[in-house]
């Protein structure tokens, strides 16, 4: 169709030239926030519009092994989706470190990511791209609305993953009822959206907690926030 999108069969999809404005996009983007801080005068705590040094590289890293980790799929689910390495923690990690800005700027970013990864698979319309890819994997940021409560990483996590459940859902709703695969029990059509999209969310999310109740872990998790704040 053009440089930037492909068309098939009533699907739009990225073609490399969309593939690499994305990826230049993302860049862009990542430079200006590491650009654009405001030292306040000396002697006063330093306010900031982006993300510090620091900051950028700890985000940079999370999102990277959440990217990593969004493909070692361990359980495929059998109506769709997978169970991933805990993917989903390494981007609810920087909401958990730096609070919501912060972690919903790294999410929207995670979510572009997500999108080059898929190859906008299938783009049925710009808004079901937002529900399916940016705004559901940016709401992974909002675990930082618990970064200062206590068990706060757990508690933002799960608030978070629920979220993005939620705007796939809505996108469900919206754009995938007609492919409902024959699997899936006719009477539970209704319902079809929230079964495909929180089966695999929150089995992958209870792996997870547990996983984070671990002594041990709990312990590694306090270690490496006060490294990336400090």
């Amino acid at each position: 169709m053009s440089f930037f999108l492909n068309q098939e069969d009533g699907y739009y999809s990225l073609a490399t030239g969309g593939v690499l404005a994305v990826i230049v996009i993302i860049a862009l983007l990542v430079v200006l926030t590491a650009l654009l801080k405001e030292k306040g005068d000396e002697g006063e705590k330093k306010q900031q519009k982006g993300f510090s040094a620091k900051q950028l590289v700890f985000s940079a890293a999370a999102i990277a092994l959440g990217f990593v980790a969004s493909y070692i799929k361990i359980v495929p689910m059998p109506w769709g989706g997978s169970v991933t390495l805990c993917s989903m923690l390494f981007v609810t990690l920087i909401g958990y470190w730096y609070g919501p800005k912060i972690g919903l700027a790294a999410g929207f970013a995670y979510g572009f990511l997500q999108f080059v990864q898929d190859g906008g698979s299938y783009i049925l319309s710009p808004l079901q791209a937002c529900l399916d890819y940016i705004l559901a994997f940016a709401a992974l940021g909002l675990s930082g609305l618990f970064y200062k409560k206590a068990n706060g990483l757990i508690k933002g996590y799960i608030f978070a993953i629920l979220v993005r459940g939620l705007f796939h859902t809505i996108g469900g709703y919206l754009y995938w009822m007609d492919y409902m695969p024959d699997s899936f029990p006719k009477s539970l059509s209704a319902i079809y959206p929230i079964a495909y999209n929180y089966a695999y969310i929150l089995a992958e999310g209870i792996v997870t907690v547990i996983i984070l109740m671990l002594p041990p872990v709990k312990s590694a998790m306090t270690r490496v926030k006060n490294m990336a704040i400090q």
